[in-house]
């Protein structure tokens, strides 16, 4: 952490048969991502060149990471979303004064949902300027734990909710927090917790940071504690080559240093250390029920009443704020009135709003490296997940690259925050089935053994048995069941131009062909480092636009926008693919607004919703 402490360890060196396992972990690690990479990239690029336009990158890790992206972009697809109504009311309690308003909704048993408009029109006919009671009100408490110390998993997850960072940005930053600043402990950690000896550097630290007015009150109360909180901090046996992220004890932490992204991720780690250390925060839940004739409305209202850890980051900060957006048909949480059980309420207002169930959501980065930590496996415990991570998809240290890899590759795109897999990546996917290569449980597995041969409950020789006969079985799978394959090529109807059928090739969209050469008329697949779907395509030479604006496109910086498309003719009369923008008109670079700060409001809201909730594999996957 320090000068004084690599001075100390200097002059305590081990003998290096006692990192002997460590080393043969690292070396099966690197070969098995080697040997499996480069084989099924060779295997699966030889019989797919018909369908693919370059190589066909397979890894240990990359690949099923992209497995749990495209069966989540298939279950989109394939959703088929279905109506229903709700059914909202505003009360006024009696007497009238003082105004006491609240809104409530129609649950029928323990449904918020009716099946269809009439049900929905007859209740608001029926409840309309009519007298409810209230018939139920129960308050109940309920304490909050402080989030564990983090780990560089959880720091990329908070840094992606809160900022929008992508998990390589967030890397880099703590990187240069630890090597440039010497703020931070060293970041490539799986773990959440201490050691013991390092017990006595708490209070030291919590001084150190303490030093800077925003945390100072938070600061103050760890020094000022009798007894610290050690029991969800200190785990030796949960520390193996590095302990939780944290601040180091230094002589002062060059804040005035950091760029903007360095000052974010260094926040979030001091807020981190200092809040778990603070008691449990404390919630009133109130849940009330209002009957008018035989139809029950709920409402649901929460208050904090004891700040506790949430203190550290502003008193302000309600509960899970992601709760509305991830189940809205339950209804918004609301600061109420003071209301008693049995006072009559008017319906004030009444009404019915139809909706559509939604399909599941496309996997943010945030989301991604939980899923890959826990094998694909959701699980939002956040200690139940910690205890998982040893059986994850690779490393806290190369899962930012696994992603960045797959963006490189074409198999994935982001969007905003989202992750979308392109019709490449779901291709390549669909094409290899079953394969075991695919299994993030079978990835985890391997982990898990890897993990065993540092113990030494394993060994490097049995693994890399294991993993040499998976590849060989991998390449035989590959070679049999990919011979001959091809992608069937879409038909996307006649052409503008000359009325012959525009096929898709593996470069573009075209009425040409090697029996007919057409009129010339063809749409590039790539375009502005995107290679345009067949939907963008049909929407082209349907209607010559895009109505909406399309995702993925990269700047020459690399940074990524989002612009419309429209179909134009040069002076020589071939037809282009152009942005159609003001920008892209006035001959301007592209706005990297999907880079662009966030707003402080919904920083807040982020930041709300991260705190109520919780490296390349080898040269093989750039086969």
């Amino acid at each position: 952490m320090t000068a004084q402490a690599i001075r100390e360890a200097f002059s305590t060196l081990r003998p290096a048969a006692e990192f002997a396992s460590l080393e043969a972990a690292a070396r099966s690690r690197s070969e098995a991502d080697w040997i499996v990479g480069m084989n099924a990239t060779r295997a699966a690029t030889i019989r797919l060149r018909s369908s693919f336009d370059g190589a066909v990158s397979l890894g240990r890790v990359q690949t099923p990471t992209l497995a749990i992206l495209a069966r989540r972009e298939v279950e989109i697809r394939n959703f088929v979303p279905e109506p229903y109504w709700v059914v909202d009311a505003r009360f006024l309690a009696l007497p009238e004064e003082p105004r006491r308003a609240y809104d409530g909704r129609l649950y029928v048993g323990t449904q918020p949902r009716l099946k269809t408009e009439a049900e929905a029109a007859a209740v608001v006919s029926a409840c309309e300027g009519q007298l409810g009671s209230i018939t139920k009100l129960e308050k109940t408490e309920r304490k909050e734990r402080a989030p564990l110390l983090y780990h560089l998993t959880s720091l990329q997850g908070d840094a992606n909710s809160r900022f929008g960072f992508s998990a390589s940005r967030t890397l880099a930053a703590a990187q240069r927090l630890y090597e440039e600043h010497k703020a931070l402990t060293y970041p490539r950690t799986n773990s959440r917790y201490i050691t013991s000896d390092m017990i006595g550097e708490i209070k030291p630290i919590a001084a150190l940071v303490g030093g800077q007015k925003e945390y100072a009150a938070a600061a103050s109360y760890v020094t000022g504690l009798d007894m610290l909180p050690l029991q969800r901090v200190v785990w030796n046996e949960k520390v193996t080559d590095h302990h939780a992220i944290i601040p180091t004890r230094a002589e002062r932490h060059p804040v005035d240093k950091m760029n903007e992204d360095d000052r974010k991720i260094y926040d979030l780690v001091v807020r981190r250390f200092l809040a778990v250390f603070h008691p449990e925060a404390v919630f009133e839940n109130t849940r009330v029920e209002t009957t008018v004739e035989t139809h029950v409305f709920r409402t649901s209202g929460k208050v904090l009443l004891v700040a506790g850890w949430r203190g550290v980051y502003g008193e302000g900060i309600s509960a899970d704020s992601s709760a509305a957006e991830d189940d809205d048909d339950a209804g918004d949480e609301q600061q109420l009135p003071k209301l008693e059980q049995g006072e009559q309420s008017q319906v004030h207002r009444i009404k019915w709003e139809a909706k559509e169930t939604k399909p599941p959501r496309r996997f943010s980065e945030r989301a991604l490296l939980e899923a890959m930590e826990t094998a694909g496996k959701l699980v939002d415990d956040e200690d139940l997940r910690a205890a998982m991570s040893e059986s994850g998809i690779g490393t806290p240290a190369t899962r930012a690259a696994i992603i960045e890899r797959l963006l490189t590759v074409g198999y994935i795109e982001r969007d905003g925050r989202a992750l979308v897999v392109t019709e490449k990546g779901l291709n390549v996917i669909r094409l290899l089935g079953e394969q075991p290569l695919t299994s993030p449980s079978l990835t985890g597995e391997w982990e898990h053994r890897l993990a065993n041969i540092e113990t030494g409950e394993d060994t490097r020789k049995a693994f890399m048995s294991d993993i040499v006969k998976f590849a060989e079985q991998l390449v035989g799978d590959l070679d049999t069941t990919l011979k001959d394959v091809r992608i069937p090529r879409a038909n996307l109807g006649p052409c503008p131009v000359c009325a012959n059928d525009i096929i898709e090739n593996r470069k573009g969209y075209s009425c040409w062909s090697a029996a007919d050469p057409g009129c010339g008329f063809v749409i590039w697949k790539a375009k502005a480092g995107k290679t345009l779907p067949l939907a963008v395509a049909r929407e082209l030479i349907k209607t010559g636009r895009t109505d909406k604006q399309v995702t993925g496109f990269k700047g020459r910086s690399g940074k990524s926008f989002r612009a419309k498309l429209a179909l134009m003719q040069n002076e020589e009369g071939r037809w282009r693919v152009e942005f159609d923008e003001p920008w892209a008109k006035e001959g301007a670079k592209p706005p990297e607004a999907e880079e662009a700060a966030l707003s402080a409001a919904s920083v807040a809201a982020a930041a709300i919703a991260a705190v109520a909730s919780d490296d390349g594999d080898s040269g093989a996957e750039a086969a």
